[in-house]
Order: C-alpha cells, then sequence, then structure tokens
C-alpha cells in the first residue's frame, strides 16, 4: 500500500503539472481530459482509506488522503458536474486553491511512506507544480 500511495501521489502531480502546461499552451479539450484522469485517482484514494486501519495509519494519514478526495470531489462538483465558473469569484477561488494545496501538499507524506527516493520525486514534482500553478494563474488568470 505505501508504493500505491507514492504512485497515485506522483501520478497526481504529473497530472497537475499536465493540466498547468495545457492550460498555457490553450489547450481546453487536454485540460479537461487530464482533469477527469485526476478525478480516477479517487478510486485508488479510497483503497488507501479503507486498507489504512489494518495498516495502523496515524489520523495524519487519513487527513491527507481525505484531503484530496474532498479537492476532488469539489474539482468534480465545480467544473464536471455543475459546471460553475466559480474561478473568477475570489472568495471562491481562495478557497478551492487552499484546498487544492492541502489535499496535494498531503500527498507528500502520503508518498513519504514508500522511502526516501518516492519522497524526494514526490518533493521535486509538488515543488514544480505549486509553482506552475501560480505562473499559469498569473498568465492565463485561470
Amino acid at each position: 500500500m505505501n508504493l500505491l500511495g507514492a504512485v497515485v501521489a506522483i501520478v497526481y502531480y504529473v497530472l497537475v503539472i499536465s493540466i498547468f502546461a495545457a492550460r498555457l499552451l490553450n489547450r481546453p479539450r487536454w485540460e479537461h481530459g487530464l482533469g477527469f484522469a485526476v478525478l480516477l485517482l479517487g478510486f485508488p484514494l479510497v483503497l488507501l482509506l479503507v486498507t489504512a486501519p489494518g495498516l495502523r495509519r496515524p489520523a495524519l494519514y487519513y487527513v491527507q488522503v481525505v484531503l484530496l478526495l474532498a479537492y476532488l470531489a469539489v474539482e468534480a462538483l465545480l467544473d464536471y458536474v455543475f459546471k460553475v465558473d466559480f474561478r473568477h469569484v475570489r472568495w471562491m477561488t481562495i478557497a478551492y486553491v487552499t484546498l487544492f494545496f492541502a489535499g496535494s501538499g498531503g500527498m507528500l507524506g502520503v508518498a513519504a511512506l514508500a522511502g526516501r527516493p518516492w519522497s524526494i520525486t514526490a518533493i521535486v514534482l509538488f515543488l514544480a507544480m505549486a509553482v506552475l500553478a501560480f505562473v499559469q494563474r498569473a498568465i492565463t488568470g485561470m
């Protein structure tokens, strides 16, 4: 399960980096497809959550996984189900970005359980994702 958590974290970061790149390249169809792929990561995240009690995970582990699941649920509802244009409403954007970074940051702890190489890879990708998030926001306003 440690390896699964690390792989989910790495795949998540790569997909989100790809979404930001697609946004910078003005490729909304790519962005949409990549976003859907991110949502599919909810399935292994639920598996991690379900198997956590048997592995005696600490409370923080549950918080980390639940935060990313919460972000994915909000993302699914706002962007895919109700198609709400919330990124131009300041308070909604702040809440959304806070949840995004809380869930994304929590995956660093999940990846760290698989060992140092996975942890370092996740940290590098998280930092790249964070920089790209702010760069693409400054350029595209989204």
